[in-house]
Formats: C-alpha cells, structure tokens, sequence
C-alpha cells in the first residue's frame, strides 16, 4: 500500500486540482458494488487530507470531494437498484459475490433504515447496502435523508484525522507549516468521535441483547 500512496501523493502534491479529481473518484468507486470492495478508497482519501496543513490542499476541497463523489456513487447505486429491484442482484459480476450479497441483505434486514448509516462505516457491505436497499423495496426519501447524513459523518470522520495529525506534527515537531487550522476542526473532531464511540456502544449493546436468551 506504501508502494502505491508514496508516488500518488507526489504527484498530487504538484497537481492540487487532480487531487481533488482523485479525491471524488476515490469516494466514488468506494460507493460502487464489487469495485468497493477491492479499491482502498478510505486510504486515499486520509492519505491525501494529510496534504492540507502543508497548504498543498483546501480542507474544504477535501471534504466537499469526498462528500460529492460518495453521494454520487450511494445515489447512483440505490437508483440502479430500486429501479432493476432484484434482478440486479442477480446479474453478473454482482452475482460472483453471493456472500457479499447474503451478508449485506441480513444487515439490511436487521437494521432497517438504520442499515443504510451504519454501513457507510463497514466495509466491504458499504458498497452493497445502497444496492441491497434499492433493490429490497426502500423508499428513496429515507434512504437519501439517511444517506446524506451519514456520507457527510463519513467524510468528516475520514477527512480529520490526517489533518490534525499532520497539523499537530508540524506545530510540535516544529515543520514548517502554511495553513492554519481552526478551533473549529478540532471541535469537529471532538464531536465525530463522540458521536461515533456513542453508535458503537449502542451498536454493541443491541447486538448483546439480541444474543442474549429471552427471559
């Protein structure tokens, strides 16, 4: 993975604007059934945030990158699928990945609606659900209302990290640095994980009352 990052930042570096382009297509083919699962799009995407305290990049061309390619590639997916119902499941190459599929409709199945945010976070079914739940009947106004506020979660959550890393590296390591970052991001930071850590003990502890034997 070093091997395939080390030249793409380099080279990105020197052309911000196809770092954006990469940016988007990384969130984009990450949303894509079968080319999700196998395209490191999340890597990419922290990977290349890292550039912004370095000035090679703008943390809001960052985030709005990642954002639209993800809302392109869910949406598109979702209408393909609402649109073929389950006739999409069974075509090729999606068909090639019948575990996938299985796995993707149970976690549709049991979450509902809630489904469509928590897989934004788990790949590679992240790159089935929006499918899954087209395909399975969802209406599309909660898929999107839901789609939305998990892609911008998502963004926030894959964006940051890099970011305030690298800014507290160049700030304490004494690297020269040529962009500034607010209060604000860390505020966002503090707020993401919050949000995040308080879903997975949610997430875990309905899964211990679901395995747990009725009274």
């Amino acid at each position: 993975m070093t091997s395939f990052l080390d030249p793409l930042i380099a080279f990105v570096s020197a052309h911000p604007w196809l770092a954006y382009l990469t940016l988007f297509l990384a969130a984009l083919l990450e949303a894509v059934p079968v080319v999700g699962a196998v395209v490191p799009g999340s890597t990419v995407i922290l990977a290349l945030s890292a550039l912004v305290p370095g000035g090679e990049l703008r943390y809001e061309g960052v985030l709005a990158a990642a954002v639209a390619g993800a809302l392109i590639g869910d949406g598109a997916a979702f209408w393909i699928g609402h649109r073929s119902q389950r006739e999409i499941l069974n075509a090729w190459p999606i068909k090639n990945y019948p575990r996938l599929i299985e796995e993707s409709e149970a976690f549709f199945r049991r979450w509902g609606t809630l489904a469509v945010f928590f897989a934004r976070f788990v790949p590679p079914i992240r790159a089935f659900v929006p499918l899954t739940a087209g395909s399975l009947g969802m209406e599309p106004w909660k898929f999107y209302s839901v789609n939305v506020a998990a892609i911008l979660m998502w963004a926030l959550a894959h964006t940051l990290p890099g970011v305030l890393a690298v800014s507290a590296l160049h700030q304490y390591a004494g690297m020269p640095h040529h962009q500034h970052i607010g209060k604000h991001l860390w505020i966002y930071a503090v707020v993401i994980g919050a949000i995040i850590v308080g879903l997975a003990i949610w997430f875990v502890r309905r899964r211990a009352e679901a395995a747990s034997p009725a009274k």
